[in-house]
Order: structure tokens, then sequence, then C-alpha cells
């Protein structure tokens, strides 16, 4: 928790400095989460302003502070679902050459928060981002939230409402879907080296018949 639960309790009666006071401590954090959720830095603030307004008007319908931040998260996540269904967004990353190996270590990577030069965790972000941008809102939203923000199973488990058990098979099968795409990606990939090496094959041809005649 990056506040106090008695502030959290301030807020909920009404005290205007302490709801402040909670958005200045959790703003960056969420700024971040919604960030690597709709790839669009333009709309990043007003999906943020959106979460905070929500906030300000249900904070009282908060049953405990201790469950504040999965509660905050659940109406964070819900903005970016309605952000991405207003506009119609299709992520704008590309999957880059990697192999299913480098796909695995970015996945431990985004999850371990390892420490490391600043040059190496952005290419890392820019792996994990790459990757989760192939993939439907639904699972992009889930594995940025278990794999990147690190959240618990049962964190997760309070912002979806369901048990661990289908938590853990969502979470299996949106891994899949991840590496599915991208192999996807990278046997077009292969098609348009072989379709470049088979178009070039003739003009070398005719080359050697060249030189022979």
């Amino acid at each position: 928790m990056l506040v106090e639960f008695g502030l959290i309790e301030e807020a909920q009666k009404g005290d205007a400095s302490a709801f402040n006071q909670i958005v200045s401590a959790y703003r960056r954090r969420i700024l971040g989460t919604i960030s690597r959720i709709i790839s669009r830095p333009e709309d990043v603030e007003d999906v943020a302003q959106e979460v905070f307004v929500r906030l300000y008007f249900s904070l009282e319908q908060l049953r405990t502070p201790e469950v504040f931040e999965p509660w905050l998260y659940r109406l964070t996540v819900n903005a970016c679902y309605d952000y991405l269904r207003k506009s119609k967004r299709k992520p704008e990353f590309r999957m880059s050459d990697l192999s299913e190996q480098q796909v695995m270590m970015a996945d431990a990577a985004a999850g371990s928060r390892f420490e490391g030069d600043e040059s190496e965790k952005r290419r890392n972000r820019e792996m994990v981002a790459e990757l989760l941008g192939a993939v439907s809102e639904e699972d992009r939203i889930l594995l940025t939230l278990k794999e990147v923000e690190g959240l618990s199973l049962k964190d997760l488990e309070k912002i979806y409402d369901v048990n661990e058990n289908a938590l853990k098979v969502r979470l299996f099968r949106a891994r899949q879907r991840v590496l599915k795409k991208h192999e996807e990606q990278l046997r077009r990939s292969g098609e348009l080296k072989d379709r470049k090496t088979v178009t070039g094959a003739p003009g070398t041809s005719a080359k050697t018949s060249e030189a022979k005649g």
C-alpha cells in the first residue's frame, strides 16, 4: 500500500485533502499501467483522469481499505476497456524477430522486476510491449497486470472476481496465444524471405548465363 488505511477512510468521509494525497501517491503507478495497456501516449492522461474521477464518485462504496489497491486496479482496467472499445483502435506494436526462448525470457524479466541499467530495462519493456500488442485486449490487460505490474493471483482474484484456478487457466491460455501469434509472425517473416530469395534467383541465373555466353 502506498498510503495508510486511515487516509483512505478520511477520503471516504469526504476529506478532499486526503483524496488528493491518494491521487498523488497512485498517479504515477496508474499512468504506467494505462500506458502499457492502451499504447497511445497522447491519451494516457485522459484515461487516468477518468480513473480518478470514478474513484472520487465511488470511493464511499469501498467496503474496507484493505482491498483498496485491487479495487483501484479494477477501476483502471474498466476505464481502459471503455477507452479501447470506444476508440476501436488496434495496438501499433509490431512483433519483433524473436525466438521462443527470447519470448520466455522477456516474460520472466517483466515479472521479476530485475535490477539493471536503464537501457536494458527499456529494451525489455519494448520487447514485452511488442509481444502483448499482438493479442486481444483481454489477454493484454491480464498479462500486463500479472507479468508487468507484478500483481499476485490473490490480487487478480479480487479484480476479476474469479477463483485462483480459473485465473491460472486464463493466464496459461493467454500466454499460449502470445506464443502462437509470435510463431505466426515468424512464419510470415520466413515466407517473405523465401519469396525474396526466389525473386532474386532468375536474375542470378541470367547473369550466370550471360557470363557463360
